[in-house]
């Protein structure tokens, strides 16, 4: 078949729909994975086809706006949507239609409802690629809600009203695309709702011994493990020589997500982690550098990972399943969004100390659990266990016979 994925996000995001497109282009299927231009390479790598999209999130997200957006507040945030978005969305869905026009499959994030315009509008099946667990249900809240439980029906609710938020957020500009590049009626209801109602198949790349899966999930829904890539890359031959000559390596990085005065931040870590007794490889923090301290810009988290004894990081989806299949300890510094369930899964597990959000990130506070992550025997055992466990799935066989391919 020829298969479309549509891949929105940050590398985290994007980096997971290339490994389960590599899957099924190993089945024999013509896969095109459609995503910002920076991502080609790693499409190009995996053997499958690429239809850049012009709208990039990560440069959205690292502009001076971006970052005021992100760290607006609730209401600012939808306001900000307004103003940072809309104007590029007209331009992102047409592009996206025209990658999409002569897939026979298509395989889409749940936001925005890409999935269900392009079958409206071409007849395709298509099916929801989750990487939160972000199905209904009684057991937990919706990740994007920062809290435990809320109890088994005000659980369930959560879903219900983060859902219910994005249509009135998203439904006038959705149904305004509709018309004007997809020649589509308006929707009266939101696409996730026309998606239960469906049984459309729903592909969760998160692993079961991460999350267990809820009882009360339908069985179209999928729980189908990790979708790791497994890339070529060569370490720069200093980072080699810094990893093996000295006391532990500490990574930390976070991602796309810049904090509010990246330098001061910088320096804190760097102070927290010379409090710790640790070395420290940084990523996209803005530090001079220093014989404890090496800087490093683009590098594979699946080859470094594995090579340090513990990971500070943002607590992304993408990064967290990283970590833990590395089998080493993580210190999550959650900024928003589900940042902070995966924060409390990680502590949960035993494979992590209490997360620390980054607003109240301290060097006292950071240095207190990076000394924990990398001393704790049981916590360390603890990761170790959990990643063997992780590294002998094969989520991407799981999610492609999800689909029948």
């Amino acid at each position: 078949m020829r298969v479309a994925i549509l891949a929105f996000g940050s590398r985290g995001d994007t980096q997971p729909c290339v490994a389960l497109g590599a899957g099924l282009a190993a089945r024999g299927h013509r896969v095109t994975v459609v995503a910002a231009g920076r991502y080609g390479g790693l499409a190009g790598e995996a053997g499958l086809g690429f239809s850049p999209i012009s709208v990039d999130p990560l440069r959205i997200v690292e502009s001076e706006e971006g970052q005021a957006w992100l760290r607006s507040g609730p209401a600012g945030f939808v306001r900000g949507f307004r103003r940072v978005v809309e104007p590029l969305a007209e331009r992102l869905a047409a592009e996206v239609d025209a990658a999409c026009a002569g897939a026979e499959l298509v395989l889409a994030p749940a936001l925005g409802g890409f999935g269900h315009h392009l079958s409206e509008r071409y007849g395709m099946p298509y099916a929801l690629m989750h990487f939160q667990p972000s199905e209904p249900t009684r057991a937990f809240p919706n990740p994007l809600v920062p809290l435990r439980t809320l109890g088994a029906w005000g659980n369930r609710g959560s879903y219900a009203l983060i859902e219910g938020l994005s249509w009135l957020l998203l439904g006038r500009m959705v149904n305004r695309l509709r018309g004007r590049v997809l020649a589509l009626d308006p929707m009266r209801d939101s696409p996730f709702r026309s998606a239960r109602a469906g049984a459309v198949p729903v592909l969760c790349g998160v692993s079961p011994v991460v999350v267990g899966r809820p009882a009360d999930w339908p069985p179209y829904v999928h729980l189908t493990g990790y979708w790791p890539l497994e890339r070529p890359w060569s370490p720069p031959p200093e980072l080699e020589v810094f990893l093996k000559d000295g006391p532990p390596v500490v990574y930390a990085g976070f991602g796309s997500m810049a904090p509010a005065d990246p330098g001061a931040t910088a320096e804190t870590v760097v102070a927290a982690l010379r409090a710790a007794g640790v070395r420290g490889v940084l990523q996209g923090l803005p530090y001079g550098g220093a014989d404890d301290m090496f800087v490093i810009g683009e590098a594979d988290h699946a080859w470094l990972f594995p090579r340090v004894a513990a990971v500070v990081h943002h607590g992304g989806a993408g990064t967290t399943g990283t970590a833990l299949r590395a089998g080493v300890p993580g210190v999550i510094c959650p900024f928003f969004s589900d940042q902070p369930f995966w924060g409390a899964r990680v502590a949960a597990l035993g494979a992590g100390p209490v997360p620390l959000p980054v607003r109240r990130l301290t060097a006292e506070a950071l240095a207190a659990r990076v000394a924990a992550a990398v001393r704790d025997g049981g916590m360390r055992a603890a990761a170790a266990r959990l990643g063997e466990r992780l590294r002998a799935e094969d989520g991407v066989a799981r999610a492609c016979d999800a689909l029948g391919m």
